[in-house]
């Protein structure tokens, strides 16, 4: 309980000195590019590491860093979105739920980084934030997206809503799937505990879309699905971690 409130405490205070630097970075940064490399991914390596909390990350070779992707990641805790900003080899804006972009100042910081924040339960306001999306993918800026919409709670993979999917059709960009094994064992969901532990990720090669249209859409959420659930299903032996 002691570490679980000290690291509440921490997270707290350095999430706001972050927040902070956003605010000035973002005087500079339109893009949102300087407010992600600058704020949220030593943000995130910090947290990780005064956690104890280590990523093993394997397939960086598999994305080319000067092209727009659609990366596609499971979602087993809040965790993934620490081990994904301290590891990804390439920049991308998240997209998420607009809850979390009226938090006070976290809010801030993220509409500062870039990140797309998405109405659900709006069918219009989310129609033109994925035009939004797909408006800066094709201007060359790559995104990341949790289609199973929400945390799982054991560690198993959810159901896929189609919406991302629709993303990367109107886009015409490659999907990128992203596998996380373990961080639900980290903050099990209903605990009040943070494990030490390791987070593995593995980025897997890009799946063209070009031949697929919306008639077909299932087809790539299977080939996405078996991707991760590959990966989830395997013993990954070595890696390359990091701190």
């Amino acid at each position: 309980m002691i570490r679980y409130l000290f690291l509440n405490a921490f997270v707290g205070i350095h999430t706001f000195i972050f927040c902070l630097l956003a605010f000035l970075l973002c005087l500079f940064d339109r893009t949102g590019r300087l407010v992600h490399s600058y704020c949220a991914v030593p943000w995130a390596r910090v947290i990780l590491w005064i956690s104890g909390v280590k990523v093993r990350l394997w397939g960086q070779e598999n994305v080319n860093q000067g092209m727009p992707y659609v990366f596609m990641s499971n979602h087993q805790s809040y965790f993934d979105i620490l081990a994904l900003l301290a590891s990804m080899p390439a920049g991308f804006k998240f997209i998420v739920k607009q809850e979390l972009m009226r938090i006070p100042f976290f809010g801030f910081a993220m509409k500062g980084a870039g990140y797309i924040g998405i109405e659900r339960k709006d069918h219009r306001k989310a129609i033109k934030s994925m035009d939004r999306a797909a408006e800066k993918i094709k201007s060359g800026v790559s995104v990341l997206i949790f289609p199973e919409g929400t945390r799982g709670t054991d560690g198993r993979l959810q159901e896929f809503k189609r919406g991302g999917f629709m993303l990367a059709l109107k886009s015409g960009c490659d999907i990128v799937p992203v596998t996380i094994n373990n961080s639900y064992r980290i903050v099990p969901r209903g605990s009040l505990s943070v494990n030490r532990g390791i987070i593995d990720l593995f980025i897997d090669r890009p799946i063209p879309v070009g031949s697929y249209t919306r008639k077909n859409v299932g087809e790539i959420m299977v080939q996405v699905r078996e991707k991760m659930l590959s990966h989830m299903e395997s013993n990954i032996s070595s890696g390359k971690e990091t701190e």
